[in-house]
């Protein structure tokens, strides 16, 4: 995952952010942060480098990626098509999205929030930035599940960047949840309990947009904490940083995006033509 804070991603030049940032953010039991003021780029880059967590940051920590592809090439999904995507958390700042488009990408999904506080401070450029690009972009949200309900972080994420609509260029809302940047695995939840954290989760949202979140996540985290069926209701959108998928989640038999690599950023493959990606932004459930 690129982790520069000075240059942007293919090497645009990260501009200054005048965004205000609104809300705090819970981070560890005994942190207090304080909001940056707005136009300290010091202040900024410092609160998204303790409080961000991007996606998949942790499974790479607990589970590595000596298997990922080396080469930045797509690997075979053994399937008809495929559709080439990335995303981007605050760690990225302002992205350069033509440069992303000539590569040949066509769909992110960009962090908005994190818990019930933290909001990517860099969210509005990269949201409207891509899709002004021409992008189909959607939202993500970091679950920290031993800090608040699911259905406060669902409400959360929703108010700050996180709806749906089905317009053909908006994906739906992901669900990060991956192992505990701050302690335990499983945040001290059992199966049963991360469960119904998820579910509640996942029904909020799914009642505020008509489309159920997809569930971003490894399939060791997920055996390991959850073990539950989320299949008939939520797209998987799984990490493996292998040139093989492997297997999946506890009784997904299909995926809809594959997490595959994260040099020099987090890539995705789309289990799909254009044209299903498409759909997969129009349908309502």
């Amino acid at each position: 995952m690129w982790r520069g804070r000075r240059r942007g991603l293919l090497g645009a030049t990260v501009v200054a952010t005048t965004m205000v940032l609104t809300a705090g953010f819970g981070g560890p039991a005994s942190a207090d942060p304080t909001t940056p003021p707005a136009g300290d780029q010091a202040a900024i880059d410092a609160y998204v480098q303790k409080y961000d967590h991007e996606m998949g940051s942790q499974i790479r920590r607990h589970e590595g990626t000596a298997q990922m592809p080396r080469d930045g090439s797509p690997p075979s999904l053994g399937a008809e098509a495929a559709v080439e995507g990335i995303d981007v958390s605050g760690h990225q700042g302002n992205v350069d999205w033509p440069g992303h488009w000539n590569a040949g990408r066509r769909f992110v999904w960009v962090k908005a929030t994190e818990g019930t506080g933290y909001i990517n401070p860099y969210f509005p450029q990269q949201y409207t930035g891509s899709y002004d690009q021409g992008f189909i972009r959607g939202a993500y949200h970091f679950a920290l599940p031993d800090r608040s309900s699911g259905a406060a972080q669902a409400n959360y994420f929703s108010d700050n960047g996180g709806g749906w609509s089905g317009d053909g260029r908006t994906l739906p809302g992901a669900l990060d949840v991956e192992y505990n940047p701050y302690g335990a695995s499983c945040y001290g939840l059992s199966p049963a309990d991360m469960t119904a954290w998820i579910k509640s989760f996942s029904d909020t949202y799914k009642a505020r947009w008509s489309k159920f979140p997809a569930i971003y996540t490894s399939t060791n985290w997920w055996n390991q904490c959850v073990g539950s069926s989320f299949s008939t209701t939520n797209p998987l959108w799984v990490a493996r940083y292998a040139s093989s998928i492997g297997a999946l989640p506890f009784d997904w038999s299909v995926h809809t995006v594959w997490q595959y690599s994260s040099s020099p950023l987090d890539r995705n493959s789309f289990n799909g033509s254009y044209d299903r990606l498409v759909v997969f932004a129009t349908n309502h459930d």
